[in-house]
């Protein structure tokens, strides 16, 4: 019941994160990082003498998704590692009166959602790296031919798609954090996820 209450608490979150990008555009930073995004192919499309920063900049993006990745496959394998003992650390670090009744099933669905995020987060970071590889031969491309026609705003939204997708596998290594805690206790699962919430309604609104 508590997963699904934090569940349910999350779902509520992004139903009123899209109902106020709908109202009010200009205060979501997704919409924001899209834009700029949009506005760097142009300027890199249209100015001969910006190819190197295409380069070092698209390199960058590429190197942060193939860290991410790596970093996704390790805590994959480190948490099949250290599963068999997880549980008995979970159950002796159980704080006094708040401990329930120790469940290997419920302890293995637990295990199994850990490790569902983090192979989400490795699937985002690798298709993040592809698109990325995608921009990199297109933005190279010249726009003034009419075979050409729309290549810039097709490059736009192959960077928007890498710049979604590395938000994306992002958001799963925050959303690990609850299900960590979930292993130490259904009230712990839920002060996560309160906490969690509070940190994305800061991240996904525009610094003003």
């Amino acid at each position: 019941m508590a997963f699904m209450f934090s569940s349910l608490l999350i779902l509520i979150y992004y139903l009123y994160l899209g109902r106020r990008t709908r109202r009010e555009p200009d205060s979501s930073v997704h919409a924001f990082n899209a834009s700029i995004r949009e506005r760097w192919v142009k300027m890199v499309i249209s100015k001969d003498n910006k190819d190197i920063l295409a380069i070092q900049t698209l390199r960058n993006s590429v190197m942060s998704a193939s860290f991410m990745a790596s970093t996704s496959i390790l805590l994959i394998m480190g948490a099949l590692n250290i599963g068999d003992k997880v549980g008995q650390w979970a159950l002796k670090w159980h704080p006094y009166g708040l401990v329930n009744n120790y469940s290997a099933e419920l302890w293995q669905i637990k295990l199994g959602l850990l490790l569902l995020d983090f192979s989400i987060a490795f699937y985002c970071f690798s298709m993040a790296i592809r698109f990325f590889n995608h921009v990199g031969y297109m933005i190279n491309l010249p726009d003034d031919v009419p075979a050409d026609e729309g290549l810039s705003q097709q490059t736009c939204v192959y960077l928007n798609r890498a710049g979604l997708f590395y938000s994306f596998g992002t958001r799963t290594f925050f959303f690990s954090l609850p299900i960590i805690l979930w292993f130490f206790g259904p009230y712990f699962l839920l002060l996560a996820t309160l906490v969690l919430i509070g940190g994305l309604a800061m991240l996904d609104k525009v610094p003003r």
